[in-house]
C-alpha cells in the first residue's frame, strides 16, 4: 500500500462511530414489594411496588395504587427508599424479593 493509502484507511479508521469513553455504571436488578399488613389503610396489602436499582444505585419504584397507573417514584438509593416508605412502618412486616430470589424482610415479625 501505498503512504497516502494506508493514510485514508487510518482516516476512516478514526471516522468510526466509537462509544463515549465514560458511562455511568450499567446494570438493573429488579425487585417486588410485598406488604403483609396495611397500616395506613392507603396501598394495601400484596405486591404493592415493583421497582429497579440502576447500576448507579439509583432505585426507581412503581407504586401499584392508585389504579389505572399507579405512580412513579426515583430515589438516590434504596436506603433512601427504605427510609420513607418501609422503616416508618413496621407493622407492615414488608418483604422485598430481588429478581435473583433473594428477599430481606422488614419489621415486626409474625409471632
Amino acid at each position: 500500500m501505498s503512504e497516502k493509502e494506508l493514510e485514508q484507511v487510518h482516516e476512516e479508521v478514526d471516522l468510526k462511530p466509537k462509544p463515549p469513553e465514560k458511562l455511568a455504571p450499567q446494570g438493573i436488578r429488579t425487585f417486588t414489594v410485598c406488604r403483609q399488613l396495611d397500616e395506613t389503610g392507603v396501598s394495601g396489602e400484596g405486591v404493592v411496588i415493583e421497582g429497579a436499582v440502576m447500576g448507579t444505585g439509583q432505585c426507581m419504584v412503581h407504586w401499584l395504587y392508585p389504579p389505572p397507573r399507579g405512580g412513579i417514584a426515583i430515589f438516590d438509593s434504596m436506603d433512601d427508599f427504605l427510609k420513607v416508605h418501609v422503616h416508618p412502618h413496621p407493622t407492615n412486616r414488608t418483604i422485598i424479593t430481588f429478581e435473583d430470589g433473594e428477599q430481606k424482610t422488614y419489621g415486626e415479625s409474625v409471632d
